[in-house]
């Protein structure tokens, strides 16, 4: 599927896929993964490179599964760090808030960037040419990559197998942008017009049912798009799994302090739910250990 300067090193959650371009004796790498894992992914690239030198670092965006390896890959790589044009001055100014590390209860490791790639540039890796696209709607100013010719496309978390990042930028309430979900519908409509054979995600495996891909994540927006209390739901959910994948355990009781200590999980109750923060505890614990992304021992939950 893939050509053989290619190599994807896929990942768990936490962290976001690794794609790897070989380009002779050098290389380079889109995302970095989350912070925690900073180390194994220095190991795992280590091991890829198999005595080449990383030189280039890209970032398809801006959130903690993405770029929390940065540093750490800067730091034993030596390597350049490319980031999307939009984000060059929340990334140079550090805002958390913006980054949406603050607000998630997530972390990541502070970097310093090079360079910055615009929407419409092309860009060489692993020996193919590159178009940088605009994907907004999960992140406002993401960027997927596009080559014509193998009829690739990097995605990032515009597009997986099974649907799309969570569009934060529709629950913070940005006007001025238009609204995240009519990004995500427009992002939609810019990738399937493009050739596309086979599709590199942020997170899962490389897939080639891409037709079938684009309808499941239209029928998902669909969704959203009629019942927005459904996605902040959904963005609720994800955001308790990740907390627990990396804290591991919390007791049942501390739930309501935890959420209530988020000012995204505050602002999204606030505008669509209006539950007690006893009331929003109780119905998402209940629900991921339904479903069985959290499971209850003695009082204490932990990621199954």
């Amino acid at each position: 599927m893939l050509p053989a300067s290619l190599l994807v090193l896929e990942r768990g959650w936490l962290s976001s896929n690794n794609v790897l371009f070989l380009e002779g004796g050098q290389a380079a790498l889109i995302d970095s993964g989350y912070v925690t894992h900073a180390a194994q992914t220095v190991a795992l690239l280590a091991s890829a490179l198999a005595g080449r030198r990383l030189t280039r670092l890209l970032n398809t965006h801006s959130h903690s599964d993405h770029i929390g390896g940065n540093a750490a890959l800067a730091d034993a790589f030596a390597c350049q760090v490319i980031v999307p044009q939009g984000i060059d001055a929340t990334i140079a100014e550090w805002d958390q808030e913006a980054l949406l590390l603050s607000p998630l209860g997530q972390s990541a490791a502070r970097f310093r960037h090079d360079a910055t790639l615009a929407a419409g540039e092309e860009i060489e890796l692993g020996g193919l040419n590159w178009r940088a696209i605009a994907v907004p709607g999960h992140d406002m100013d993401a960027l997927a990559f596009h080559n014509p010719e193998r009829r690739l496309l990097i995605s990032g978390d515009a597009l997986w197998r099974n649907g799309f990042g969570v569009i934060f930028s529709e629950l913070l309430g940005h006007p001025e942008d238009g609204g995240g979900l009519k990004a995500a519908r427009d992002t939609l409509d810019t990738l399937a017009r493009l050739p596309v054979d086979v599709v590199i995600p942020g997170h899962g495996a490389p897939f080639v049912d891409v037709d079938d891909a684009f309808e499941r994540a239209y029928r998902k927006l669909a969704a959203f798009e009629q019942d927005v209390e459904l996605l902040a739901r959904h963005a609720l959910k994800v955001i308790l799994a990740f907390a627990l994948l990396e804290r591991r355990q919390l007791r049942r009781a501390d739930l309501p302090d935890f959420l209530a200590g988020l000012s995204f999980c505050r602002s999204v109750n606030a505008r669509y739910l209006n539950h007690s923060n006893e009331e929003l505890a109780r119905w998402l614990a209940r629900d991921l250990i339904r479903v069985g992304t959290l499971r209850e021992v003695d009082g204490v939950l932990l990621a199954a």
